[in-house]
């Protein structure tokens, strides 16, 4: 239900802030693309979980709003790199304010100590799981 919650909050404030076709899989995509400055389609989807037409899907429906473009790969002439956009760094910019917002909101609620302890247990599940955790795979 938190994740839910959070997440209905999160796109709720991003329609409010201009982005109001992003949902959970955009999202992902763009993040990396902004962190690992451009991937091909292939690489997005091995990031993503998805397989190579699914990424393709969901890279047009961010270059058609404006998030990524497609330019020349530079080292290899078969491929193009998906870059994001000013738009699209905008939109990671908007995901991160709203995260840190929400907690902010937790720690008010719960008290920073609470908030820190959960972060650590959550952390330390998931390093509990080594190397062996599964691809990212945004919900739809």
């Amino acid at each position: 239900m938190t994740f839910r919650l959070l997440t209905d909050q999160l796109h709720n404030r991003l329609a409010d802030q201009g982005h109001p076709d992003v949902r959970p899989a955009h999202g992902f995509a763009v993040g990396r693309l902004v962190s690992s400055h451009g991937a091909t389609t292939v690489e997005l989807a091995g990031y993503l979980g998805v397989t190579k037409q699914g990424a393709g899907h969901i890279i047009g429906e961010l270059e058609h709003w404006g998030y990524v473009e497609r330019t020349r790969h530079p080292t290899d002439g078969r491929s193009q790199l998906i870059t994001a956009t000013a738009k699209g760094r905008d939109l990671v910019t908007c995901v991160n304010t709203i995260w840190q917002d929400e907690e902010a909101r937790w720690a008010g609620l719960a008290g920073i100590d609470s908030l820190e302890g959960l972060r650590s247990t959550l952390q330390t599940y998931i390093d509990s799981t080594g190397d062996e955790r599964p691809p990212l795979r945004p919900v739809w």
